[in-house]
């Protein structure tokens, strides 16, 4: 019965799959991580990156901001990596399943102009749909649920 729904509905089945493994994935996100360490780390690489074209001139400044650059980024790195690895077995047993059902090269969403190098000359398929659905949800979910 799921199968025949997926494959009579690919367009809603995707864009629902990828809204559910969104707010999965943004809420593992949230309760793992220390949001408020993430939050200053980003505060600080923004700091840094402004300080950074302001010291064009001074090579050994700029040196100095981008290796501190690179440490914070290393930090930052190792809080969403727990995170990651939580949700990334789960996404891979799910994308396995709907390549499968969803024949890939499959146009599930027609164009009505030419995106070259992505997708077809058509449309997307299920994992071109996927993506796109998945940077609109992550973006607005990250916004709602205020994650860092």
């Amino acid at each position: 019965m799921t199968s025949n729904f997926i494959t009579n509905n690919p367009l809603l089945s995707i864009t629902l799959f990828s809204f559910t493994m969104t707010l999965i994935t943004t809420l593992i996100y949230k309760y793992t991580t220390d949001q408020a360490k993430l939050k200053s780390f980003r505060e600080e690489l923004k700091s840094i990156r402004k300080e950074m074209t302001n010291s064009k001139n001074d090579p050994k400044k700029l040196n100095d901001l981008q290796k501190r650059s690179m440490e914070i980024s290393m930090d930052q790195f190792k809080h969403s990596l727990k995170p990651m690895i939580i949700t990334m077995f789960p996404a891979i047993i799910a994308f396995s399943f709907l390549n499968k059902l969803l024949l890939p090269g499959t146009i599930i969403l027609k164009l009505p102009f030419s995106i070259p190098k992505i997708g077809s000359n058509d449309g997307f398929g299920w994992l071109g749909v996927y993506l796109l659905t998945s940077i609109i949800f992550s973006t607005l979910l990250r916004k709602l649920l205020k994650v860092h």
